[in-house]
């Protein structure tokens, strides 16, 4: 990449007042739960959200609702997508000319180490939910040593793009990321689109997904954000704040526990983590911070 256009980009960042806050922003949601395994909150029938809109209040004793068939694990990769588990050329051609098409967005020239699908859609446990988890492998460490720094303007771009653009193959939504070359991966199964090979193959387990004892977590979860949005309700908006970044760090860790286990993507946590996902929960409870920080800062007349 050229040096000198990413120091200048830098440079004109520092110059504005709001770059610190925005840094100081970033390295503290960095690992917010939407960015967490490289998933964002976009099944097929969740509308994208910006931090100002409103959101319809989950009760208390609300439960989540789940489609069962969307939590199986098949005994053959998505058709669609695979033939003989190689990807089928025209999909492989379509993702990379998307690929290449972000990264020509971008505001300096950027080299690629590879571009790969991950996710479900990778693997045997896919759905209609699935998304097209598209990631452009970059050495953030050749742009800058401050790789923090490098994630949270990759960020800013693949989620300016996501947020821009509303592209599916086969009825399942393409998502951009931006991955660091170094990043830990918990996927069992990983695709190089560029290499039109595998980086890791995906293996039938033969194992059973534990639906009821995911349900009865996200809904523990569930009741929890409907605690908070009474919160909010009562203006109490401090409290919503503090009580949003406890709730997103016990997700996570019950995430990263789940991914950490055994079953990995197939353990409860994780299941449990995607029915929240699927269920607008997340959103909710993102917004909630939002927009709890608005009122906050607001003074009336």
């Amino acid at each position: 990449m050229d040096k000198a256009i990413w120091n200048n980009f830098i440079g004109t960042l520092r110059e504005s007042s709001t770059f610190r806050n925005r840094v100081r922003r970033y390295t503290k949601d960095r690992d917010e739960l939407l960015n967490v395994g490289g998933q964002k909150n976009t099944a097929p029938y969740t509308k994208k959200m910006s931090k100002h809109v409103t959101f319809d209040k989950m009760a208390v004793d609300e439960e989540i609702e789940v489609d069962r068939k969307g939590f199986q694990i098949h005994s053959e990769l998505n058709s669609e997508f695979w033939e003989d588990k190689k990807m089928k050329e025209e999909i492989r051609q379509r993702l990379l000319e998307i690929a290449n098409d972000f990264i020509e967005s971008l505001p300096f020239k950027v080299d690629i180490e590879d571009v790969v699908l991950t996710g479900s859609l990778a693997n045997y446990n896919w759905s209609k939910y699935s998304d097209v988890d598209l990631h452009v492998v970059v050495n953030f460490d050749a742009i800058d040593e401050n790789t923090e720094l490098v994630k949270g303007f990759f960020d800013g771009m693949r989620i300016r793009w996501n947020d821009l653009h509303d592209i599916t193959i086969k009825d399942h939504d393409v998502e951009i990321y931006v991955e660091n070359m170094t990043e830990e991966h918990h996927s069992t199964g990983i695709y190089s689109i560029l290499e039109d090979d595998w980086v890791t193959n995906p293996e039938r387990v033969s194992t059973t997904i534990d639906v009821e004892t995911a349900l009865k977590k996200a809904n523990d979860i569930a009741e929890r954000i409907g605690a908070v949005e009474e919160m909010y309700d009562d203006a109490e908006y401090d409290r919503v704040m503090t009580n949003v970044d406890r709730l997103k760090e016990k997700i996570r860790n019950m995430r990263s526990a789940g991914l950490e286990s055994e079953k990995m993507e197939f353990s409860p946590e994780n299941i449990a983590f995607k029915m929240l996902r699927r269920s607008s929960a997340l959103e909710k409870l993102t917004n909630l911070k939002y927009n709890a920080y608005d009122k906050s800062m607001t003074m009336d007349d």
